[in-house]
C-alpha cells in the first residue's frame, strides 16, 4: 500500500485477511442506496451524490474501477466523493479488486489517498481478478457436538481499514468463516510482489479488440475500447440509448470456449445485419 498508494498500513492492527473481497465487503457493511452513473461515460453526478446523503448516512460504497462498466474514477470525481464524506462524518467502504486493470492509461487512485481520507476508509480487495483465482472448493459444513463451522472458498481478500475498525471486521470475519487458508496466505505474499512486468501484462486487449472487430460485441470494460463520436458526446437522449445494447460476458474463460462465443456473436451479426457505429 506504501508503494502503490503511499499510504502508512499497519500489518499488525489495520489489516483483516478474508475469504475474498467479497467477504471482506460482507464483513465491513452491506449499503442499500445506490446512486446511478450517467452513460456512456460512466460519470458521477455531484447532485445526485450529495442528495442520497441524509443525517442517517454511516458509510458510502464505491467501486472503482468499476465492475462491470471498467469506469475509473477521476480524480475530481473522488474529490467531490471525499469532500462529502469528511462533510457528513460518514465512513467509506471501496472494492478495489480491479485496480491492476485499467486501461487507455487511466491509473487508479485510492480514495484513502486523499486528504482526510485514510482514517475514514475501509479498502477491500483480494487477489481473485489480479491473479486469476476466483475458483471455490466444494463447500463443507462440519456438525458435531464440539464444532460447528464451514469452510466454503479457498480466495484470499483483505480489508484495510483504521485500526478500530479492522479490528471489529476481524471479529465479523471469525464468525462469517472462521480464517482464511494459510497456505493460501504464503501463496499471496509471492504473487503481491510480482514483478511490475506482470501487471503491466493484465492490460493486454488484443484478443477482446478481435472481438469488436469480428463480432461488432464491445466487451467490459466498454469505456476501454468503444471510442466513437456518441461515446465522447454528454449524456443524452441518443448516448442513453446504449442501454439497451448492454450484454455482459465473462472472459475468463477458455481460448476455445472465448472463441466458440465469438464465433456465434459472428453468426449473430451476419444474421441481422448489425452495423457497427
Amino acid at each position: 500500500m506504501k508503494k502503490m498508494h503511499d499510504l502508512d498500513v499497519n500489518p499488525l492492527t489495520d489489516i483483516a485477511i478474508c475469504c475474498g473481497q467479497t467477504e471482506a465487503f460482507a464483513a465491513a457493511i452491506f449499503a442499500d442506496v445506490y446512486v446511478a452513473l450517467d452513460p456512456p461515460q460512466w460519470t458521477l453526478c455531484p447532485g445526485k451524490l450529495l442528495k442520497s446523503f441524509t443525517g442517517r448516512t454511516k458509510a458510502i460504497v464505491l467501486n472503482s474501477p468499476h465492475n462491470p462498466t471498467g469506469k475509473v474514477f477521476f480524480k475530481e470525481e473522488l474529490e467531490v466523493i471525499a469532500e462529502a464524506c469528511c462533510r457528513w462524518d460518514c465512513l467509506a467502504i471501496t472494492d478495489e479488486v480491479y485496480e491492476h486493470i485499467t486501461f487507455d492509461d487511466k491509473k487508479h487512485i485510492s480514495l484513502a489517498s486523499l486528504p482526510g481520507m485514510q482514517k475514514r476508509t475501509i479498502i477491500t480487495s483480494s487477489l481473485s481478478k489480479t491473479f486469476s483465482v476466483t475458483g471455490r472448493c466444494p463447500t463443507l459444513i462440519f456438525l458435531c457436538p464440539l464444532y460447528c463451522g464451514i469452510i466454503s472458498s479457498w480466495r484470499i481478500g483483505w480489508a484495510i481499514a483504521p485500526a478500530f475498525a479492522a479490528s471489529a471486521i476481524r471479529n465479523i470475519h471469525v464468525k462469517i468463516t472462521d480464517s482464511a487458508p494459510a497456505p493460501f496466505q504464503d501463496a499471496a505474499l509471492t504473487a503481491l510482489t510480482s514483478p511490475p512486468e506482470y501487471f503491466e501484462g493484465l492490460k493486454k486487449v488484443e484478443y477482446v479488440k478481435e472481438l469488436i472487430k469480428e463480432a461488432g460485441v464491445v466487451a467490459v470494460p466498454g469505456c476501454g475500447f468503444f471510442h466513437t463520436k456518441l461515446s465522447m458526446e454528454p449524456s443524452s437522449e441518443a448516448s442513453c440509448n446504449y442501454q439497451k445494447r448492454y450484454v455482459r460476458f465473462a472472459f475468463c474463460k477458455s481460448i476455445a470456449t472465448l472463441a466458440a462465443a465469438a464465433q456465434k456473436f459472428s453468426d449473430l451479426k451476419n444474421a441481422t445485419k448489425y452495423e457497427q457505429p
